[in-house]
């Protein structure tokens, strides 16, 4: 696997990845933890615009399915002790270089959410590492919770005067740290991780449906994702554990659920970072962490030796997020957000 690195810009306490569509190319953003800028980047790695400068506190964002460039954020989530004014925002390119930022929900304590489209109707499905606090510093007494509420079509109507409105799928999940997108045979689910476990929820077939919540593993987890590395047909279940921890595990599917088939020896102190797919014509599951050495590694499963192997893509820069996607000439390409070093990191990658 060969690797080359590209830095692409300097952003303070970087953080949040998200590809957007947008003036029917592809680009990618960009947003910082604490009060600084959101980036727009085109897929070669040039910057092309400035969406907004503040407030800041991303965790994630979201492209809004079938716009040209619409796309969800969260804000004001500078830290899990300081998100008791986290919300929801909606982000709309207005041309000229202006986009339009505007309250959709307050949502305190938001960290990850996504849009899951089933039948036609889009999903917002909203996580919170917790839901309220007692005192400034390390309060986890009161457990997260996921919301969801069907996204209306038109956004621009909603404000601080008119917010949307969620309701509860689930409740109880303290540390309710994690989220990556899965399936649920052949339906958009989402992946929710917290020291109760990890739970695949699934939205319903209809409106007025029920989301189906199933727990996959229970185990306190960071973050997780599915993906068959192996080949034989069923998603491994790869982890970063407990909150923020430094496991690096895989478990494997089998009659009575998952069991653990692989860990990362070494330690990856304050892990974080992960996705994963089909790199360089293998699946690899990519993860980094932010303490230790600070790493960003891939794994692969090597049917020859019949076990996991690991390549250090990058040493010493300490990613929060990482994302894939592969560019208009074929080549697969990793953007990472390397908070510790306050850099945006382009990796393209071949065999």
């Amino acid at each position: 696997m060969e690797v080359k690195k590209t830095v692409l810009a300097k952003l303070n306490k970087c953080y949040a990845i998200a590809p957007l569509m947008y003036r029917g190319r592809r680009h990618f953003v960009v947003a910082a933890e604490k009060a600084d800028p959101c980036c727009l980047f085109d897929q070669s790695g040039a910057l092309k615009d400035t969406l907004w400068t503040g407030p800041g506190g991303v965790m994630t964002m979201v492209q809004v399915p079938g716009t040209d460039g619409q796309l969800l954020t969260t804000a004001r989530f500078y830290s899990p002790d300081e998100s008791l004014e986290a919300e929801l925002a909606v982000v709309t390119p207005e041309g000229d270089g202006r986009w339009d930022m505007r309250r959709l929900t307050p949502v305190p304590h938001v960290h990850r959410f996504d849009i899951l489209t089933r039948n036609g109707v889009n999903w917002l499905l909203v996580c919170t590492v917790k839901s309220g606090q007692d005192f400034p510093e390390g309060d986890w007494s009161y457990p997260g919770k996921v919301y969801a509420a069907v996204l209306p079509e038109e956004l621009k109507n909603f404000d601080e005067k008119n917010p949307l409105v969620l309701h509860v799928v689930k409740d109880g999940l303290h540390r309710n740290h994690g989220y990556t997108r899965c399936s649920c045979g052949g339906v958009p689910a989402g992946l929710v991780s917290a020291d109760e476990g990890v739970f695949r929820m699934t939205p319903p077939e209809t409106p007025d449906g029920e989301w189906r919540v199933e727990r996959l593993l229970n185990s306190p987890t960071s973050d997780a994702l599915l993906l068959d590395l192996d080949g034989d047909g069923l998603e491994e279940l790869c982890t970063l554990s407990p909150f923020h921890g430094d496991r690096v595990t895989i478990w494997h599917q089998g009659e009575d659920g998952y069991a653990p088939v692989w860990t990362f020896e070494e330690g990856a102190p304050f892990s974080h970072a992960l996705c994963g797919g089909v790199i360089a014509g293998a699946p690899t599951f990519v993860t980094g962490y932010r303490a230790g050495k600070k790493n960003l590694l891939a794994v692969r499963y090597d049917r020859g030796a019949g076990d996991y192997t690991v390549t250090l893509l990058d040493e010493g820069r300490g990613p929060a997020n990482v994302m894939h996607f592969v560019n208009e000439e074929g080549v697969d390409v990793l953007i990472a957000a390397n908070r510790e070093t306050d850099e945006v990191a382009m990796y393209e990658i071949t065999e």
